[in-house]
């Protein structure tokens, strides 16, 4: 099955990229890595302190080695330059399938907004670190053209908040790694991958009366 995948992981102990330069590395990273293990990317946002990618695999095992990749180099770097130890990064890479409808529109535009969303700046286009700014019709080395048609006012989509209910489908694919889209092809989508367990709602057993 041929899927798009939102990507985060985040950092541990507070560690940020601090400056320009932090930045500019960690995006020419992703254009080496991209180089080294061919992958589409169809939308990225670095932020302080975690970084989104919307991205499809070209084969099974790509994505896995690709991100190991990715933040091996960067944690060496990041050791070297700011002269630390320890862990970096926390926890494992999310890659929850994405359906290729309404749904994808929605992931990248909580991508691209996510410096609004978070109050580091008021507009989009004030944010150098993502996709937005490359959408400029010019052959960019880390964007793909994606599986469907976006928008053509891009910037006033991207900048439109999501709904409180889209917000939060979002995030709970992202956290629960469930695939987002419309219910059947959640469920079959889960299915097929066998993410089932995914779909189930957390917490303890409800009592029952038998």
């Amino acid at each position: 099955m041929d899927l798009c995948h939102k990507n985060r992981w985040r950092t541990s102990q507070g560690w940020k990229l601090h400056d320009d330069g932090d930045y500019r590395f960690f995006e020419n990273l992703l254009i080496r890595a991209k180089s080294r293990i061919p992958i589409r990317i169809f939308a990225w946002c670095l932020m302080p302190n975690h970084f989104h990618l919307v991205l499809r695999p070209l084969q099974d095992g790509d994505l896995g080695r690709w991100i190991h990749w990715l933040l091996t180099c960067q944690v060496h770097y990041h050791r070297r330059k700011h002269k630390i130890s320890g862990r970096i990064w926390e926890g494992r890479f999310k890659a929850p399938p994405i359906q290729e409808d309404g749904h994808f529109l929605t992931v990248l535009r909580y991508v691209e907004r996510n410096p609004v969303r978070t109050g580091l700046v008021n507009d989009v286009m004030k944010w150098p670190w993502s996709s937005f700014p490359r959408r400029s019709g010019k052959e960019d080395p880390l964007l793909d053209r994606p599986p469907i048609d976006l928008p053509l006012s891009w910037r006033s989509f991207i900048n439109e908040p999501l709904t409180i209910a889209e917000l939060a489908t979002v995030q709970t694919s992202l956290n629960r790694e469930q695939p987002y889209g419309d219910p059947a092809w959640v469920r079959g989508t889960a299915e097929h991958l066998g993410l089932l367990s995914n779909l189930r709602p957390r917490g303890r057993p409800k009592s029952r009366i038998l």
